[in-house]
């Protein structure tokens, strides 16, 4: 009882380093940068709306809601960046598993951009130039 009792004080102390939410931050943080993923977005959230969510956490620097480049509505997923890994650590602690726009919202660390595969483009069908192709496992066919 009384290891359990001195360790809730030491725990609960006022002056106590595991108490200060920077102790927290520097040396518990998963973050390696100040950006953020941000999923789970309603097709009505806005880059603003997005921005005004986040901005209470420390020096927003950028937030942005990914849209599709034909349709210009949003994807459901965007990305806030932070001045600090601090402050984007607070904001990923505070806004994870958060309503916004009535959608719950998940906030992760952002992740590198993956190299794109290179397109693979179909080799020419040979044709006859009446129309008809080659089907190798029928014969003549339109």
């Amino acid at each position: 009882m009384a290891f359990a009792s001195s360790f809730r004080r030491l725990v609960a102390g006022s002056n106590s380093l595991l108490s200060s939410p920077s102790f927290f931050v520097r040396h518990c943080s998963t973050l390696t940068s100040p950006r953020l993923f941000v999923s789970g977005l309603s097709r009505l959230t806005t880059n603003e709306k997005l921005q005004d969510a986040f901005a209470s956490f420390g020096q927003l620097v950028d937030a942005r809601v990914i849209t599709d480049r034909e349709t210009g509505r949003s994807k459901g997923f965007g990305f806030v960046t932070y001045a600090t890994i601090e402050d984007a650590e607070k904001a990923k602690a505070e806004m994870n598993a958060k309503f916004l726009d009535g959608w719950v919202i998940f906030v992760d660390p952002a992740r590198p951009r993956e190299p794109r595969r290179p397109l693979q483009r179909e080799p020419p069908r040979s044709s006859s130039g009446s129309g008809f192709t080659t089907n190798k496992t029928i014969g003549w066919c339109e």
